[in-house]
């Protein structure tokens, strides 16, 4: 119950801090079932992982290759997301997944092969920054659950802009604990608050 009332002290907090940043935005959305689907749906918790199925995969080049396409949309360069986006999805092809136990196997496969798909939207997007950003929110909930169930080996943040997609999503994984908005960019580059530290 404490949980709960901390988290809502905290979302009510982060709103009104970026409430008083919002600027008048016009969004140009095309309608996406698949990624509007996704981004209703609840985010995963990220909890510890055993060290044998941390082991088990090296998602860190995967972990590296996101970490890029959201930097590049906080810098507000659409050009340099639909290029490293392309380089996301040859990282997850080069994984190696021969000692994934077999009940992890599956999850993984449709985690990736998803993950893949939202690269490739945001590769076919170039040039069209909201697009691209749509489809990170998709790729941010493949991400998470990937975290949340093979862990990664570096200091990570998940944080959270309850502006964007009317607080519907809005989730990102970070290296800094600095917020970095990719949803909204020098727009409002700092909107947004650290909901947990991915150790």
């Amino acid at each position: 119950m404490r949980k709960i009332i901390l988290s809502s002290m905290v979302l009510t907090m982060l709103f009104m801090a970026c409430n008083q940043k919002k600027q008048e935005e016009q969004t140009e959305k095309t309608e996406v079932e698949t990624a509007k689907e996704q981004e209703t749906e609840a985010v995963e918790e990220i909890t510890t992982v055993s060290d044998a199925v941390k082991a088990s995969v090296s998602t860190e080049a995967i972990i590296n290759g996101y970490l890029k396409i959201k930097n590049a949309l906080a810098n507000d360069n659409s050009a340099e997301a639909a290029k490293v986006a392309a380089d996301f999805s040859k990282a997850v092809e080069a994984t190696k997944t021969d000692k994934i136990a077999a009940e992890l196997k599956d999850k993984y496969s449709k985690t990736t092969e998803e993950a893949k798909k939202q690269a490739a939207l945001i590769v076919s997007n170039s040039g069209k920054i909201d697009q691209q950003r749509l489809y990170f929110a998709v790729l941010s909930k493949n991400i998470t659950s990937l975290i949340a169930t093979f862990g990664s080996k570096q200091k990570l943040y998940q944080d959270y802009c309850p502006m964007y997609d009317e607080g519907k999503s809005g989730y990102w994984i970070s290296e800094f604990k600095v917020i970095k908005n990719p949803y909204y960019g020098s727009e409002m580059l700092e909107c947004g608050g650290m909901i947990k530290e991915i150790k």
